[in-house]
């Protein structure tokens, strides 16, 4: 099967098909690269936007065709210029837990590319191929861990702190993204590691003195703190060497280019990955822990 935008609302990355009303979100002939702001609070439309309709979770997806469907979806609604706050919110933990299945079923990932396209299918294996290079970092715990899961700053107030620090320091934005993403979900765990990392970016105490200024806890802080321990590592020369050197392990490496690169070719993945959500891995299966939680509730129902 090969998807179609009348399919599935969107033709591989490069158009949404919104009630007949076709949105381009990729002009060949405007090269360099696309402004990004968070999304307006409402839509005029007044056809049927591409974002309606969030499905619940991946109920009743059980094969690569049903799994390439709700990716295709999921992507077209989260691309989709005017997309508000609140369907950005909707379907990127679909957009993430589709992901997730795909990198729990390798042997899936030709039918996905297949049915998806060449836009969207190398899209998709990719960030499936990002968790499988992470959960090779660590393995299922036995507990929860003793963190809050707090709001994260508004995707904007992010952005902003990663072009100031891409500026001041010349590392690009999207892989500070990346390497926020992934050590905190954009902020939303505050607690330490089980290394006594802290803060956003995760900076062990002694490292933090030695490239941090201000506050740890404090993201635009953070965040430059970040930039600058990487310019000190080889960026934005040899992003690799940079990366390695801020988690030694080349799966952690793989990750963040994996990321990074998606965010370099479609600058709104960043607004699907700012409203993903906090997985846990314990022994019994994997736990969503919701904005709110705290080792004290327990294991969330």
């Amino acid at each position: 099967m090969r998807l179609t935008p009348a399919a599935v609302g969107v033709a591989a990355g490069a158009l949404v098909v919104a009630g007949g009303a076709v949105l381009v979100l990729r002009d060949a002939e405007t090269p360099g690269p696309k402004p990004l702001t968070a999304p307006p609070s409402s839509t005029t439309s007044t056809t049927a936007p591409p974002w309606e309709a969030v499905p619940r979770a991946l109920d009743g997806v059980t094969d690569p065709e049903g799994l390439a469907v709700t990716i295709a979806s999921a992507e077209g609604a989260l691309r989709a210029p005017g997309a508000p706050p609140e369907a950005i919110a909707g379907w990127a933990p679909v957009q993430q837990a589709a992901y997730r299945l795909l990198a729990r079923n390798p042997d899936w990932d030709a039918q996905i590319t297949a049915a998806l396209g060449e836009d969207l299918g190398p899209l998709a294996v990719a960030n499936a191929q990002a968790f499988r290079e992470l959960w090779a970092l660590t393995t299922p715990r036995e507990a929860l861990p003793d963190w809050a899961i707090v709001e994260p700053p508004a995707a904007d107030e992010l952005l902003g702190h990663y072009r100031a620090a891409e500026e001041k320091f010349g590392v690009g934005w999207e892989h500070l993204a990346a390497i926020h993403l992934i050590e905190t979900r954009m902020g939303r765990i505050r607690g330490a590691s089980s290394a006594g990392a802290r803060g956003p970016m995760q900076f062990i105490p002694a490292t933090w003195a030695a490239y941090g200024e201000g506050d740890i806890e404090d993201p635009g802080d953070a965040i430059a703190a970040a930039a600058r321990y990487l310019v000190a590592h080889g960026a934005p020369g040899d992003m690799p060497r940079a990366l390695f050197a801020y988690n030694h392990s080349d799966h952690y490496v793989a990750a963040v280019e994996i990321y990074a690169r998606i965010m370099q070719d479609e600058p709104r993945a960043y607004l699907g990955y700012h409203a993903w959500d906090v997985y846990y891995r314990l022994t019994t299966g994997d736990v969503v822990l919701p904005i709110g939680w705290t080792l004290e509730q327990g294991v969330p129902r």
